[in-house]
């Protein structure tokens, strides 16, 4: 598995820990699969925050799999997400 530096293992954590970001877009994002975010959680969380994720994930209400999705949701990021522009949020 790749090395990562402290501030993309902090973001693919984070993404791992988000119910909405697919496994498909950290895949994307940072090249690894499923099983090696598995194992990134496995290492860097404590053993009782690692179950509590492996069961949300697992759980019917978890949208981590891009299956279990509805077929409207096609993209990653949230339609009603703000881009940022200079440092400022831009307004609708």
């Amino acid at each position: 598995m790749k090395d990562f530096d402290l501030k993309e293992l902090d973001r693919i954590i984070e993404m791992a820990w988000e119910d909405r970001t697919p496994f498909e877009a950290i895949e994307y994002q940072f090249g690894i699969s499923e099983d090696e975010v598995v194992e990134v959680m496995r290492r860097e969380l404590k053993p009782s925050s690692f179950r509590l994720w492996r069961e949300r994930v697992h759980s019917k209400v978890s949208q981590k799999h891009l299956k279990k999705r509805s077929e409207e949701v096609t993209r990653f990021k949230s339609d009603q997400q703000r881009t940022i522009t200079n440092n400022k949020i831009s307004k609708r």
